[in-house]
């Protein structure tokens, strides 16, 4: 959990923004290679690669047609209002296929639905396990949510502006990522592989960014 933390502050406020995946990969193997001495790498999810990617691609598929389906609604087309992509066609094509699967899915998946669950489970069994892994979850995304009420026309709407916005949008992302969270792990779990929500998060994650570049032209 200290490594986690230290990769998430150093992320979000130290390093510099082209060092992102190489050191969110790092971390990854980092944690894993640590949990290694306790759990296995099935216990963590790290197999049954082919039963994952079905599960993954059944997620994607899903995630797509929801996805385009809130479009369509007024009350979901303004949260792709985001100022967070501005820029142009080579920027959509690195965060949408590179940054966010190697950088964000990865790390995040194989921390919370691989490694944290794994190593809580052994004490407090899968489901308290899973529960604290999701709240940990949550907790990660405490600084990427700060600022982004001021990103996010949509959620400042929401929420508001100024300090009291942004512990109403950090206090609902927090919670979102939670349930989020849980979900995922019932995901890991079933389908006996973290490959399943690797691709799941990509969906959710590159799909919306996407979505948002397109509507932002």
């Amino acid at each position: 959990m200290l490594v986690l933390a230290a990769a998430n502050v150093l992320t979000n406020r130290v390093l510099p923004g082209w060092i992102y995946i190489p050191w969110n990969v790092a971390v990854a193997v980092a944690i894993v290679v640590l949990a290694r001495r306790v759990v296995t790498m099935p216990t963590m999810g790290l197999g049954e690669w082919r039963r994952g990617a079905l599960w993954g691609v059944s997620l994607f598929t899903i995630t797509l047609v929801l996805l385009l389906v809130a479009v369509a609604m007024p009350a979901f087309h303004d949260l792709y209002q985001d100022r967070r992509v501005d820029g142009g066609t080579a920027t959509w094509v690195y965060h949408a296929f590179i940054r966010i699967p190697l950088g964000t899915a990865l790390l995040e998946e194989v921390a919370f639905r691989g490694v944290l669950p794994a190593l809580f489970a052994v004490r407090w069994g899968v489901l308290r396990g899973s529960v604290a892994a999701s709240v940990l979850f949550g907790v990660w995304h405490v600084l990427p949510a700060i600022n982004l009420n001021e990103d996010n026309e949509a959620i400042a709407k929401i929420f508001g502006h100024g300090p009291a916005g942004t512990v109403a949008t950090v206090v609902f992302g927090v919670a979102g990522t939670t349930l989020a969270g849980l979900w995922w792990c019932w995901i890991r779990y079933r389908a006996h592989s973290v490959l399943a929500t690797v691709l799941a998060h990509i969906a959710t994650n590159s799909i919306a960014y996407t979505i948002a570049f397109v509507i932002s032209r």
